[in-house]
């Protein structure tokens, strides 16, 4: 093994140990962030606008975990080149822990869920664990250093160069005794330290944070059951038409798309938990999660899709949604006349913003939720209240972790995605998807069942057509809905002739107006276009 690669070594375990004692130390509050996901939070509410496509193309619900993979790869890097300097020159590698901790201090501070006292203790045990790892270290695999001088190299047969000091004239030098940057530990010992340092590194860091989450779920206690809903929703009866592959008119919490700038879930302690509705209202509104659940319950079926959903994409979901109407906790707090937004902030710090006049339609829903799919709503739909409104994309109006209602105008305050580049307004555009045949699929001549589903939320679909090859379009049977709000199933039966065949599918809306071909991109404010399926037909 080369003295670089020792070294590097004993760097990305440093490193490890000075993540795993920030995890320790973030055990005094449990609730906090640690350091580390306090510097992802940072990270993300600075660069997301720029990533988040790259991010939800590449990884797509799974985008929050490949940050945290990225994040403790980069920690590694930094390891790998503080260990670097510091075998060339004492205390320069150090700098770059203690720059590191520095930094998990300013943005644990900046956090809003964030703790001054376990950033400053993170700070200083990580910087020093840090440091004495990577001494230690050094020294176990026979990295040798003279302090305050340039490195130089001994071979492995311990002959000894000269070490001269920065500037010193050569004719000048009168040789020190010897101290040498050597390699002295056998390759069997170096990685026997290794694997034992890492394993005991990754353990206590796991260990650690499956404690703090142990102890955040048990302060953050979902309830086993919703109360007694007063007003339900019924829900349609199933199609007719029975095809495998369609998705379901009720799309199971499991299988609900999550999309967020949460790199970790928050944790919400449900006793402290309080929803405050503030700004321009006559007076402030305060109720606790206890208040919340005693308040007259309703239901809404109501889709939601994210504005990141490209044609065709799996980004959208109908669930029943169990809360208080927005309105009546408006009504309570007595709107100001000037208001003309409406913002939602998370416990998290992100904020998203709507037009007031939108909660002008009565039969708009729009609920502060705490309940999805006749279950109490789960943390990672928000629990435990979240914003659901009717024909909105998520990013202007479905806040999770809910614990602010700020009655503002559209001029005074931008949403966090709208700093990123996407439009103020966001109304969910009319789509269409095909869900059967996949592409790819093994398809025989005969009768194919084509299938999917549509949606324009608040507007209704109307109608679903199907094309086959440029040719004519075909009206396609629709499912029945529980309102214009939620998406419907539509079918069409095909006689698939041998060959390739190109599918298309458009929706018309319940204002008439015509799904459009052209495709768009996600950005600004959704994508548009017909959604396309190339098959190919075998013979019998």
């Amino acid at each position: 093994m080369t003295r670089g690669s020792r070294t590097a070594l004993a760097g990305v375990l440093a490193a490890g140990a000075a993540l795993a004692a920030t995890e320790v130390v973030g055990l005094l509050d449990a609730t906090a962030p640690s350091p580390l996901l306090a510097v992802q939070n940072r990270f993300v509410a600075t660069f997301a606008g720029a990533l988040k496509e790259v991010a939800v193309a590449l990884f797509g619900t799974h985008h929050a975990g490949a940050l945290t993979v990225g994040s403790v790869l980069v920690v590694a890097g930094l390891g790998a080149f503080a260990a670097g300097l510091e075998a060339n020159r004492r205390w320069v590698g150090v700098a770059v822990f203690a720059a590191f901790g520095l930094l998990g201090l300013l943005a644990e501070i900046r956090d809003p869920q964030g703790s001054a006292v376990v950033g400053a203790i993170g700070a200083v045990v990580g910087t020093v664990i840090g440091t004495v790892g990577l001494w230690l270290l050094l020294d176990r695999f026979g990295i040798r250093v003279a302090p305050g001088a340039d490195l130089v190299f001994a071979d492995r047969r311990g002959l000894a160069p000269s070490v001269r000091p920065h500037d010193a004239d050569p004719a000048s030098v009168v040789e020190p005794p010897p101290r040498v940057a050597t390699v002295t530990g056998s390759r069997r010992e170096v990685v026997l330290w290794g694997l034992g340092t890492g394993a005991a590194v990754v353990t206590t860091g796991l260990l650690a944070k499956g404690v703090g989450d142990a102890v955040r779920a048990g302060r953050s206690t979902i309830p086993a059951a919703l109360p007694t809903v007063a007003d339900t929703a019924p829900l349609p009866p199933p199609p007719t038409f029975a095809t495998s592959g369609v998705s379901p008119y009720v799309t199971p919490n499991g299988d609900f798309y999550v999309i967020d700038t949460a790199v970790q879930l928050p944790f919400v302690v449900t006793d402290e938990w309080r929803l405050r509705v503030t700004g321009l209202v006559r007076r402030e509104v305060e109720v606790s999660y206890a208040e919340l659940q005693a308040r007259g319950l309703v239901e809404e079926v109501v889709t939601l899709a994210c504005v990141s959903n490209e044609v065709g994409g799996s980004l959208v979901g109908n669930a029943v949604w169990t809360g208080v109407p927005l309105r009546d906790l408006l009504a309570e707090a007595g709107v100001d006349p000037a208001a003309t937004q409406l913002v939602g902030e998370s416990v998290d710090g992100f904020t998203a913003g709507f037009p007031l006049s939108v909660l002008d339609d009565p039969d708009r829903p729009a609920l502060v939720a705490i309940g999805m799919n006749g279950e109490p709503l789960p943390r990672a739909h928000g629990f435990p209240a979240r914003l659901v409104v009717s024909g909105l994309y998520g990013y202007v109006s479905a806040t999770k972790w809910l614990k602010e209602i700020r009655l503002t105008t559209l001029e005074a305050e931008d949403g966090y995605w709208i700093h990123q580049g996407w439009a103020k307004e966001a109304p969910i555009k009319t789509q269409s998807r095909i869900d059967v045949p996949r592409t790819g699929a093994n398809l025989v001549e005969g009768t194919v069942a084509v299938a999917g589903v549509a949606w324009a939320p608040n507007r209704g679909v109307e109608r679903v057509e199907v094309r086959i090859d440029g040719g004519g379009w075909r009206d396609a049977e629709l499912g029945r809905v529980a309102s214009d709000d939620t998406w419907v199933q539509w079918y069409l039966p095909w006689d698939a002739a041998r060959g390739d065949h190109l599918i298309e599918v458009r929706a018309t809306d319940g204002d008439g107006e015509v799904q459009p071909e052209e495709p768009v991109g996600v950005l600004p404010d959704g994508a548009e276009g017909w959604h396309r399926r190339r098959v190919v037909v075998a013979g019998r």
